[in-house]
């Protein structure tokens, strides 16, 4: 069983001391326990997040045509649409089933790219992108205060460089896919905390130690945090980069999300923290930047691809 417990953030408050110590002892026990937690009142608005759920929809609903023009071009770039069978998250698996629209850095993105597939798409997807960030900045400097470091510790990484908003899409296929083929394959994530939105279908599950998967059902009112690789090499794997995964959707509802991966700027250095470490104790993980291991990741999950549609 995973116990992924809920934490209420409307007493956040970065002025207020005891608020902050009281949501840093919550947010420690999640991410050790299972790196993840349901997190309510995180000051994205409600309104936004189903506006966003609407553009996504259409998007994908679109022709073949029409979403090609929005095609992703390189994975240094992480911007535009790919089709299903382009991203390969676990490499003992067939490519994945799932259309994505990926966005990456749109604090700086041309907001004239012609990849992009509307005027409304794309100022309703950059407010989304900021009320995020800003949600994620929160949990950060929670973090921050959990593993006694200054508050902006993490915020200071994260000016959004590699900070991505995407749209996934699962469609329905009605019958059983190739033996083996996932929504999206087995993965862990790559840089601090993941943010996820869910709507109505289920189809996501969270492995634990023992190495058992469980659902994660669907709740319009949380948004679902899960740390990343990075954060488990700060913290020198006391906070755990927990492995999950998409199943495929059979039957007849298609499946959407969308998640925000908060992910440290590329010259970020990350190494363990000093107060992850026991007396005498070494670090588990080498030294590395973050431009280095998001990319690695990123390449990784697209060079399988190719080697298997």
């Amino acid at each position: 069983m995973v116990e992924i417990p809920v934490i209420d953030f409307s007493a956040y408050d970065p002025g207020d001391d005891k608020a902050l110590a009281a949501l840093a002892v919550e947010v420690d026990r999640a991410c050790r326990l299972s790196g993840f937690m349901k997190i309510r009142h995180l000051g994205v608005p409600d309104l936004l997040v189903d506006e966003m759920f609407g553009l996504s929809k259409r998007f994908f609903e679109a022709d073949v045509a029409t979403k090609a023009r929005s095609a992703y071009q390189d994975a240094a770039e992480n911007f535009g649409y790919q089709g299903v069978g382009l991203e390969h998250l676990d490499p003992m698996r067939p490519a994945d089933i799932k259309e994505t629209f990926t966005m990456r850095d749109l604090r700086c993105h041309d907001p004239e790219d012609k990849r992009w597939p509307n005027v409304p798409f794309r100022d309703t997807a950059t407010e989304f992108y900021e009320a995020c960030l800003q949600g994620a900045y929160r949990i950060q400097r929670v973090l921050a205060r959990a593993l006694c470091q200054p508050d902006d510790f993490f915020v200071q990484y994260h000016q959004g460089e590699n900070v991505s908003l995407r749209l996934l899409y699962y469609p329905a296929m009605g019958a059983a896919p190739v033996p083996g083929q996932l929504g999206a394959g087995a993965h862990t994530d790559y840089g601090l905390i993941t943010l996820l939105f869910q709507r109505n279908v289920s189809g996501l599950q969270v492995q634990d130690a023992a190495g058992s998967w469980h659902d994660v059902a669907p709740e319009p009112d949380v948004i679902l945090i899960n740390t990343g690789d990075l954060m488990e090499r700060w913290t020198n794997g006391a906070y755990r980069s927990t492995s999950h995964r998409v199943q495929p959707k059979l039957g007849l509802e298609d499946r959407y999300s969308m998640a925000l991966f908060v992910d440290p700027d590329t010259d970020t250095p990350v190494s363990v923290l000093e107060s992850c470490l026991a007396e005498g104790e070494s670090p588990r993980y080498p030294d590395v930047t973050a431009g280095e291991h998001i990319q690695e990741r990123i390449m990784a999950s697209h060079q399988a691809a190719d080697k298997t549609v």
